[in-house]
């Protein structure tokens, strides 16, 4: 765990690693990762709910379902991350992943390859535009990182990331067509439903946004962003 922003990676080999397979996440599961990350839960606080999940399970004399997504892991996520906040753990080692790690060549490496995306993205219109513009700026952004290299300010870049995205995301809402936006809505309340019982009223509100999102990203061919997903 070099830097914070292994955050997505660490979550999943954890979570296969418990399961014993290598099951791909879901949409379901990527969006609810996203969403614990911009509930600024720590990264330690996921890996031990997703730990005390899976110990429970396996204490149990009979199991007639497997776990098969991350959601199953919300409510031990949620309570770990609320021990560590009581007892004011894990802040400092979340800063000190952040302060680490990603050099200036990497990450200029992966801004160019998501502005060759954007360039190929499935977009028209307004979309098409903003995609151009984005990737436009992830160049002129690499460029300047390779020109002084070392330790770039991570949480610098990523607020730049985020505004790129949300600009992103706003343009594609704004051309989607309703039924589509309403098939996505659809979806994401079937994928929930099963978990509804395990989350609070806000995080499944924000999961079926994050959800939407994630799809209409999938279908553009439009490549996250966030150095997260680095």
């Amino acid at each position: 765990m070099e830097n914070y922003f292994n955050y997505f990676t660490e979550i999943e080999q954890q979570y296969q690693k418990r399961r014993g397979t290598g099951l791909l996440l879901s949409t379901l599961d990527w969006a609810l990762i996203e969403t614990w990350k911009d509930a600024g839960i720590p990264l330690e606080a996921v890996l031990r709910g997703i730990d005390d999940t899976f110990d429970k399970y396996d204490s149990r004399p009979k199991r007639p379902k497997k776990i098969n997504s991350l959601a199953y892991c919300a409510q031990e996520v949620l309570a770990a991350a609320e021990e560590m906040k009581e007892a004011a753990v894990g802040t400092a080692r979340e800063e000190s992943r952040a302060a680490g790690g990603l050099g200036a060549g990497e990450i200029a490496g992966y801004l160019r390859s998501n502005a060759e995306k954007l360039r190929q993205a499935q977009v028209a219109g307004p979309a098409a535009k903003v995609a151009e513009e984005c990737a436009v700026a992830l160049g002129e952004i690499a460029a300047g990182l390779e020109a002084a290299p070392g330790h770039p300010p991570l949480e610098d870049l990523e607020r730049r990331m985020t505004v790129m995205e949300e600009k992103l995301l706003a343009a594609l809402t704004m051309t989607a067509p309703d039924e589509q936006l309403v098939r996505m809505r659809a979806e994401a309340d079937r994928a929930i439903a099963p978990h509804r019982s395990k989350m609070p009223a806000a995080q499944i509100e924000q999961l079926m946004k994050q959800f939407v999102h994630k799809r209409m990203l999938e279908q553009a061919t439009i490549p996250r962003l966030s150095l997260f997903y680095m």
